[in-house]
């Protein structure tokens, strides 16, 4: 399965300013299997060090983290030449040995021709154990599969052509057909495993059961930092948060037996595990948005849609024969697919407008910025004359260039109201669109 991963790491390993790589993400995206294969695939060599199956590699890190030693250390170990310019070297498992975390400082200084890619699962509590010098090492996140690596890797070469092309409005049966696909992608999710499950057996049944050992790692790894929250809390956030998708967070509601203190730590600890993504409110839209944004209003998407299905605890069979996909779990699922592909498709924060005005609950699901213009984003069925909150913040911000809808309807545009009107399965293209789109 091809991921588009694959594309950024390519540009990182041309580049004139390439440093130290860093993988983030949560466990089980993809992150080892991604870079095995391109390691494998654009280097003369590719070299492995599992710092969880090779508990030997973390003595070549207890000395003074001189580059070239260490180096000398893992080719007599391994067997292996390792050439700056030639080789890959990957650190995998790296938060098992905060050392070598802290030795990728010291290959930028004085190795800096050669490649070093380094991941691992639960790797933000290992990054906050250590310090990086500003500007050494280079960070890439890595997310679930989007619809358009699940349509490339499910064989539907022509509906990832239609969805990667700038939007029109396609023929009924075209549309209806890639909302079928989406369907399938809204219960299959983006988990590698779920989606290579759904490739071989094309059973949903199958990819339920992944989902259910997927959550149980994920359950299992809350005892790696229990010490740092309570692991029932832990346990009783994540599914909280899961029936939460669309509502504003208010820490109560996550759990009826323990204190705000310590919900809250959990919920950040689930945060920095990166199962679960946090969406800021912002009032004002003006830039920059990041300080504009508020404490005390949030909302979260879960990691992938997939998983959250499967969490949210509702029966699947009457959902799974649900037709308009905005109806499914009363829309939540096409709130958080959309979110997801935000989060995948545009590194910056995810944010929604929440108006400032005392006891108004006008709000607009997810703001986005696109080369400087920034975008309210509606995820709903209906008419333009329903779209309340998308029109009041339209006109209390005149400076946003359009709002944005995403339905199950075709595509069309309403230049006096300056909205535009997007199918679901067009979100992957947006940031590319809006960039090209005159106001």
């Amino acid at each position: 399965m091809r991921r588009i991963v694959e594309n950024k790491l390519l540009e990182w390993k041309n580049s004139s300013r390439r440093k130290p790589l860093i993988v983030r993400g949560a466990r089980q995206v993809g992150k080892t299997w991604s870079i095995k294969k391109f390691g494998n695939e654009n280097f003369d060599d590719f070299v492995v060090v599992d710092f969880e199956k090779n508990r030997k590699a973390h003595s070549f890190f207890s000395g003074d983290l001189d580059p070239k030693t260490i180096l000398q250390n893992i080719e007599i170990s391994m067997h292996t030449k390792i050439i700056p310019g030639k080789t890959l070297l990957f650190f995998d498992e790296i938060q098992s040995c905060p050392d070598a975390l802290m030795s990728m400082k010291y290959f930028c200084e004085d190795m800096p021709d050669l490649h070093l890619i380094a991941a691992g699962s639960l790797l933000e509590f290992a990054l906050s154990k250590v310090s990086f010098p500003v500007g050494r090492v280079q960070y890439l996140n890595m997310h679930p599969m989007s619809f358009s690596e699940f349509l490339e890797a499910t064989g539907n070469s022509t509906a990832h052509e239609i969805i990667n092309s700038a939007p029109v409005k396609l023929p009924e049966s075209t549309h209806n057909s890639i909302l079928g696909e989406l369907k399938k992608y809204f219960f299959t999710g983006g988990m590698p495993e779920s989606v290579k499950s759904f490739v071989e057996t094309e059973s949903f049944i199958e990819c339920f059961d992944v989902h259910s050992e997927l959550i149980n790692s994920f359950k299992n790894d809350f005892g790696k930092y229990a010490s740092h929250s309570s692991h029932e809390c832990l346990e009783e956030v994540f599914i909280s948060t899961s029936k939460n998708i669309g509502n504003q967070i208010v820490y109560t509601n996550l759990s009826s037996t323990f204190t705000n203190p310590t919900i809250k730590k959990a919920f950040d600890l689930l945060l920095k595990a990166k199962v679960i993504k946090k969406i800021n409110s912002v009032g004002i839209l003006n830039l920059p948005l990041d300080i504009q944004t508020s404490s005390r209003k949030f909302k979260a998407i879960m990691l992938d849609i997939g998983l959250w299905q499967n969490l949210s605890g509702v029966p699947v069979e009457a959902q799974i024969a649900e037709t308009d996909l905005m109806n499914i779990y009363r829309g939540a699922l096409a709130e958080q697919f959309i979110g997801q592909e935000l989060a995948i498709n545009n590194e910056n924060d995810l944010m929604y407008w929440a108006r400032e005005a005392k006891s108004s609950n006008a709000e607009v699901d997810f703001i986005t910025v696109i080369n400087g213009g920034i975008y309210p984003i509606e995820v709903k069925s209906g008419s333009a004359g329903s779209l309340k909150s998308l029109h009041l913040a339209l006109s209390t911000f005149p400076q946003c260039p359009k709002g944005i809808v995403f339905s199950t309807a075709p595509y069309a545009q309403l230049h006096k109201q300056r909205l535009l009107f997007l199918p679901l399965y067009y979100v992957g293209i947006l940031p590319d669109f809006l960039a090209e789109l005159k106001p």
